[in-house]
């Protein structure tokens, strides 16, 4: 068994991030505490995030779970084997130098506990998201590592000044960085930063499926997306492609975070709402073209969206607008800037095609496992 690990990430039960992808592969040969999400914003007086700081503050237990256990608690999660999951009470992102601190040895007690009942013995810490970095001082470990995937002064959501304080100091302390695209290398010219592209679940994107009984049956061709319905997908270019392009229908899977009315109203256009992660193929294989119609904004300019490799396995025709992330794939994917580019290559693709298998081999080596594989390499150096 190697070094144990202790995981600073998103809630374990949302889709899975590669934070998710890559510790499950690499749970199979350490143990894991994976410790929900301490958040990136200080809550808004709204519903949503009300309820959300108040099962942050005051979870009926503060209790973790693993596989074996019954799931009687809405605060702990089932898992695999190696890996416990627990929720813990913080306040998300504190601004206050007294507050952060206050912050920080609380995480740390609550997560010290946990560590003494599985019997850890200075673990590795590794964090997906800065505001964690305060409490490390207070946890006894071997080492640590921030694992970036986002540029957060980019993001939507985040308290961008604080995030920003957390993550100069944690990029100031950590033992090991590992960032997900090279645009992100070039925040921190000065660090030694190790690179790793996400990986692809080949198995599932590859294993023929059955379709999904609520893809529309129309005789046409389905151009698709899944993902979050969010303010950097383009929505006027998305309207006009679906108007000009009547003989598609155009499928969306996923949480609706913006209003889209406007895209909804068209004939051609379905919303299925989200879906779990495992069903994505019986839908993905089954349309004509994936879709990445994304708006240029720093977000997507410093994103790696792991459906670009999930798309690359399905091994159907990819559409997207223009970011850096795609250009590992240029020869695979089509750039279009606009809707009149995008109706062109729709009206270009043989819907009656067979899957690419060179689009499919261009990935075939980039599943979880080898970039866990290459990650142990790294930890175990430390």
């Amino acid at each position: 068994m190697l070094r144990d690990l202790i995981v600073f990430g998103e809630d374990w039960h949302g889709l899975p991030s590669s934070t998710q992808h890559l510790i499950k592969a690499m749970a199979h040969n350490r143990r894991v505490l994976w410790i929900n999400s301490i958040g990136l914003r200080q809550p808004k007086l709204n519903s949503n995030d009300v309820q959300r700081a108040w099962n942050k503050l005051f979870p009926s237990a503060m209790r973790a779970k693993t596989y074996d256990e019954p799931n009687n608690s809405k605060h702990c999660e089932n898992t695999s084997g190696n890996i416990t999951v627990a929720n813990i009470k913080t306040w998300p992102a504190p601004r206050n130098a007294v507050v952060r601190t206050l912050c920080a040895k609380t995480i740390a007690k609550q997560v010290n506990a946990l560590c003494q009942k599985l019997k850890f013995d200075k673990p590795l810490i590794w964090t997906s998201l800065p505001t964690a970095v305060d409490s490390f001082a207070y946890i006894p470990h071997y080492a640590s590592i921030y694992y970036c995937c986002d540029d957060f002064s980019g993001l939507a959501g985040v308290d961008h000044n604080t995030v920003t304080e957390h993550e100069n100091k944690l990029i100031d302390t950590a033992n090991l960085v590992v960032v997900s695209q090279k645009e992100l290398q070039k925040k921190w010219p000065a660090r030694k930063i190790k690179l790793l592209p996400h990986g692809v679940d080949i198995t599932l994107f590859k294993q023929t499926t059955k379709p999904a009984a609520d893809l529309p049956r129309n005789n046409k061709p389905i151009a698709g997306f899944y993902g979050s319905i969010e303010s950097w997908l383009d929505i006027p270019l998305l309207i006009k492609t679906a108007q000009e392009n009547p003989s598609w229908d155009f499928v969306f899977i996923g949480q609706e975070k913006i209003n889209v009315e406007a895209l909804k109203k068209l004939k051609n256009t379905y919303f299925l709402g989200p879906k779990a992660h495992q069903q994505l193929p019986s839908y993905s294989q089954h349309w004509q073209a994936s879709l990445l119609p994304f708006v240029n904004c720093a977000q997507i300019q410093h994103c790696n969206p792991l459906k670009l490799r999930e798309y690359m396995a399905i091994g159907k025709p990819i559409i997207s607008t223009q970011f850096p992330a795609v250009e590992e794939y240029r020869s695979f994917v089509n750039i279009a800037s606009n809707s009149a580019h995008f109706s062109q290559i729709l009206s270009s693709i043989d819907t009656h095609q067979a899957a690419n298998n060179a689009q499919q081999y261009a990935v075939q080596h980039q599943s979880w496992q080898v970039k866990a594989q290459e990650l142990d390499l790294w930890m175990g150096a430390l």
